[in-house]
């Protein structure tokens, strides 16, 4: 990939090697603060989601589809946070905050490829409860861990198309003056304002990449939740108590989600400023993902008490057994 950057850099005489990232602008003593809560952020959204993950994959919960899928999403949100979060909150404290130009396109496609990947594994959630409430009983032949496994790899082919739409379209432009991005991390549409050529081509492309991508991704969730409280209304009070938990749980997701992207990627690269709604998907939904599954879940509350106690048990057992020798 490096070649590709290199040579993408030969083929339309770029003068940038590097850009600067003008991060979130504010006074030193409010960027201290802020890296402080970012920080405790990001140690929020690895230390759920690794609770969450090793929860499921300890427990009963494997076996099921709609666990299964969180697992693969909580092992993303890890992922693609990581691709972002650890970058922004040295930037707080740095004085040169400059990037080059082979690592903004890496943090680029990274970027891209790890949302796509969340966005379909999303899908497939929506997917497996439509299932569920709508045919439960071809359920088990349904959504069967071949099927599971399918619906994963296929968002993975479909998170990598993304990123890599997002990357050729950026590395078709020349860079040969400004290089300032007015954003904490590398992004197609704030690399869009430096390139010193005609972008309206481009900006249709990432438009159509990402923002229609979002909302008729986002309408397609919504369709689906629609359709599955419209089957809700068959059913006994107890079991739509239990299926509007969790599908409320999925909708609070995809709001937090969804919402900031489109509001982000929808509208022409210039009349907004995307870092502020950006930090809805890359810090705040990552982050309240967690909370969200495990607090509105009884089942996996249940789960977690389990495993962890049974993992605290043993390792106090074993300390025990340690301090009498």
């Amino acid at each position: 990939m490096a070649i590709s950057f290199s040579q993408s850099m030969e083929n339309h005489n770029n003068n940038v090697t590097e850009f600067i990232l003008l991060g979130i602008r504010m006074k030193k003593e409010i960027k201290i603060m802020c890296f402080v809560i970012f920080s405790v952020c990001y140690l929020t959204i690895i230390l759920g989601n690794f609770i969450v993950f090793i929860t499921i994959t300890c427990s009963h919960l494997m076996q099921q589809p709609m666990y299964y899928f969180l697992c693969h999403l909580s092992l993303m949100d890890s992922c693609f946070t990581s691709a972002i979060i650890p970058r922004m909150i040295s930037d707080l404290i740095s004085s040169k905050n400059t990037i080059s130009y082979n690592c903004c396109m890496t943090q680029l496609f990274a970027f891209h490829f790890l949302a796509g990947v969340e966005i379909f594994i999303l899908v497939s959630m929506a997917f497996d409860r439509y299932v569920a409430i709508c045919k439960p009983l071809h359920y088990g032949t349904i959504v069967n861990r071949q099927r599971c496994n399918l619906l994963l790899l296929l968002s993975w082919v479909m998170g990598f198309w993304h990123s890599a739409g997002q990357l050729f379209t950026i590395l078709g432009l020349p860079f040969c003056g400004p290089n300032q991005i007015d954003h904490y991390m590398c992004d197609s549409k704030v690399l869009l304002k430096l390139a010193c050529t005609d972008t309206r081509v481009a900006s249709i492309l990432v438009i159509a990449n990402s923002g229609m991508a979002s909302l008729v991704t986002f309408l397609i969730l919504v369709a689906s939740y629609i359709i599955i409280l419209y089957h809700l209304r068959n059913h006994s009070s107890e079991s739509r108590r239990k299926a509007l938990s969790t599908c409320a749980s999925h909708v609070m997701v995809v709001l937090f989600f969804f919402v900031p992207c489109i509001i982000t990627y929808m509208p022409p690269s210039d009349t907004l400023n995307e870092k502020e709604f950006s930090v809805f998907y890359t810090v705040l939904s990552p982050m309240l993902n967690p909370l969200i599954y495990t607090l509105r879940n009884t089942e996996m509350k249940n789960a977690m008490r389990k495993v962890w106690f049974n993992k605290l048990t043993r390792i106090f057992k074993k300390n025990q057994m340690n301090f009498h020798v």
